[in-house]
């Protein structure tokens, strides 16, 4: 590939499979490796075959076209400084941490700041020339305080909604355009598990039929097997 990458669909990257890579991030060198996380990844699957199942008026289950889009990876950038922002009728309601998996005192500390930063770049740089009345987007803030769109996401679906649950996103009622819901994870209690945390289920069970049983079982039966050639051969 000549350099590392982060790739990703049409929508989806693979953090839901991150635990399969060796270095437990979404970094990759060469195409095997990105084929790796892909065919371990529910979210993919997701896409490639179910990508408009939550659309009303979809004719389709999945678009007719993909797209793998390789991005450039930076080992400097701050998962601390990345935030998803939610949209309600061209309004911005709402803000999330988007690395909820973490405790970072740093965000407590500038919570105030990061708000009025990024309240100041929807309103001047996204709010006039996106024209969706209800989405969600990424942005990453960088160490000079520049806010950078990373992506646009849809409504409800299956997006994240990280911090807040969809219900609340639905029901929250603005009548001030400032008044705009930040939230942090605010203290090492407050972490929730992530995909970048996840296996799958098959990953841990180890009951009577499972997969690792089936495995174990095997295992010693080819064991016993080599014992009794060696037995025979002496």
């Amino acid at each position: 590939l000549g350099g590392s990458v982060f790739p990703k669909l049409n929508w989806s990257a693979p953090k839901d499979s991150a635990w399969i890579s060796t270095s437990a991030t979404l970094r990759c060198t060469t195409f095997s490796e990105i084929a790796l996380l892909f065919r371990a990844s529910d979210s993919l699957v997701h896409d490639l075959c179910h990508a408009y199942d939550s659309c009303q008026d979809k004719s389709s289950s999945r678009p007719h076209n993909f797209f793998l889009a390789l991005r450039k990876w930076y080992p400097s950038l701050k998962p601390e400084m990345e935030f998803r922002c939610f949209v309600r009728n061209h309004k911005l309601i709402g803000i999330s941490q988007r690395e909820v998996t973490t405790f970072y005192p740093v965000l407590v500390e500038k919570k105030d700041d990061l708000l009025l930063q990024i309240q100041g770049f929807f309103n001047n740089c996204v709010r006039t020339k996106f024209e969706l009345e209800n989405y969600a987007f990424d942005i990453y803030v960088t160490n000079n305080e520049r806010v950078k769109i990373v992506d646009f996401n849809t409504w409800g679906g299956f997006t994240l909604s990280l911090l807040f649950t969809w219900d609340e996103l639905e029901h929250i009622h603005s009548e001030e355009e400032d008044d705009v819901e930040f939230r942090i994870v605010e203290d090492r209690c407050g972490v929730r598990p992530g995909l970048k945390t996840a296996v799958p289920y098959d990953y841990l069970d180890t009951s009577s039929g499972s997969g690792w049983d089936q495995f174990l079982r095997n295992a010693d039966e080819e064991l016993r097997q080599q014992s009794r050639s060696t037995e025979a051969g002496a």
